[in-house]
C-alpha cells in the first residue's frame, strides 16, 4: 500500500503498534531499525551505544504509538527527533567524563592489512563526520546518510529550511577542508 502524497505512510502501523500487535512491532522495528542504526552510528561513532540509542527509540515508539495524533510531524521525522536527542544526551555525557590520563587514541588510518581504497575513503569520511560541530554533523547525517528532504531534515532539526541549508553549507566546506588536510597528511 502506498501512502497519498500528504499521508503518513507509516501511519496505519502504528496504529497497530499502539493497539499491541506484536507481528505490526516487528514489523515496525524491521522497517525503522536499520536507518536508527546508521543514524545513530554516524552521529556516535560507536556500533554498541548506537545499538543502545535504536533500542531506547523503540521503548519510546511503544510508549508513544497508542497516544499518537497525526497532524504536527510525520511519525518517521519524530522517531528521528527522538533518536537525535538521545544521541546528543550521550556525547553530553561524553564531554561530562572527566579522566585522570588521556586515553590512547586509534590509529586513523586503514589497517595493514586493509588495501581497499574504499574503506580507507569510507574511514576518512567517518573521522571528518565526527570532528563536524554537532549541529552541521546531524544536517549532514539527516540529509545526505539518511536521505530526508530538507523540509523533513528541517523538522527533524526543528530549524527552517533556510537554516538547514546553511548549516550544509557550511558542512560541506569544513568536510572538505578537513578531507583535504587529511590527504595533506598523507
Amino acid at each position: 500500500m502506498t501512502a497519498s502524497p500528504g499521508e503518513d505512510p507509516d501511519l496505519a502501523l502504528l496504529v497497530r503498534v499502539g493497539r499491541g500487535d506484536a507481528e505490526a512491532a516487528r514489523a515496525m522495528v524491521a522497517r525503522k531499525l536499520p536507518r536508527l542504526l546508521a543514524l545513530a552510528t554516524r552521529m556516535l561513532g560507536d556500533a554498541a551505544e548506537a545499538e543502545d540509542v535504536a533500542q531506547e527509540s523503540f521503548v519510546r515508539l511503544w510508549r508513544q504509538a497508542a497516544r499518537w495524533r497525526p497532524g504536527a510531524a510525520r511519525f518517521d521525522t519524530w522517531l528521528h527527533r527522538v533518536a537525535l536527542n538521545l544521541c546528543y544526551d550521550r556525547l553530553r555525557r561524553r564531554r561530562e567524563i572527566v579522566v585522570e590520563t588521556v586515553p590512547d587514541r586509534p590509529d586513523p588510518g586503514p589497517a595493514p592489512d586493509a588495501g581497499l581504497d574504499e574503506a580507507d575513503a569510507a574511514s576518512r569520511v567517518a573521522a571528518a563526520l565526527q570532528a563536524l560541530p554537532e549541529r552541521q554533523r546531524e544536517a549532514i547525517v539527516l540529509a545526505y546518510y539518511q536521505e530526508l528532504s530538507n523540509i523533513e531534515a528541517a523538522n527533524a532539526m526543528d530549524i527552517s529550511v533556510e537554516a538547514l541549508e546553511s548549516l550544509l553549507s557550511r558542512a560541506r566546506r569544513k568536510l572538505r577542508t578537513l578531507l583535504e588536510e587529511n590527504d595533506d597528511a598523507r
